[in-house]
């Protein structure tokens, strides 16, 4: 089955230095606290934790702007928390072949993880043809054509930024949302 989802993925930039410099100790405690800053924020953004990468992960959403806003959330409350290390993104949204009942194949999966690749310390970025209408509060900066591995071509992409509006959530009606009907 092939669905419409906006896929992120995250990763600690720095991680493995973190690792090499403080051991295995500190750093399980530093992705500890990232984990659960990204439980936290999902949840209140509405998107799901498809599955975990080491000291990243990837995210689906059904609506974009959960997404844009999940990753700024979740950037600007690993900033202090997570400190030195920073969150860094690529974003993308397309139709994805839905394999197995729980995991994506697509151009827009391996474009979000290729970005993500891509960004450096805190990079947020998504492809300029893929940008929908943004969450109050962010913004998307031109970033350049950045050469993406399995591409044919350059890709123009833009950067994330700013603080999205808090979430509201009226647990009454979150039976009624999207997917759910």
């Amino acid at each position: 089955m092939r669905v419409p989802r906006t896929f992120v993925f995250v990763d600690l930039s720095g991680f493995t230095n973190y690792t090499a410099a403080f051991g295995d100790d500190a750093a399980g405690r530093l992705l500890s606290t990232f984990r659960s800053i990204v439980r936290t924020v999902a949840s209140d953004r509405g998107v799901r934790i498809a599955k975990w990468l080491g000291d990243g992960c990837m995210i689906v959403a059904v609506q974009q702007r959960d997404a844009i806003a999940f990753v700024l959330e979740l950037s600007e409350r690993a900033r202090d928390v997570c400190s030195p290390l920073t969150v860094r993104a690529g974003l993308a949204t397309g139709h994805a072949l839905l394999f197995e009942g729980d995991d994506y194949i697509g151009s827009a999966v391996n474009m979000a993880a290729r970005l993500c690749d891509h960004a450096t310390g805190v990079e947020l970025l998504m492809p300029t043809m893929h940008l929908g209408r943004l969450p109050d509060g962010a913004t998307a900066t031109p970033y350049g054509e950045v050469d993406l591995s399995g591409f044919p071509g350059p890709i123009d992409v833009v950067e994330l930024g700013g603080v999205p509006e808090p979430v509201s959530v009226d647990a009454g009606e979150l039976w009624t949302r999207t997917p759910f009907i």
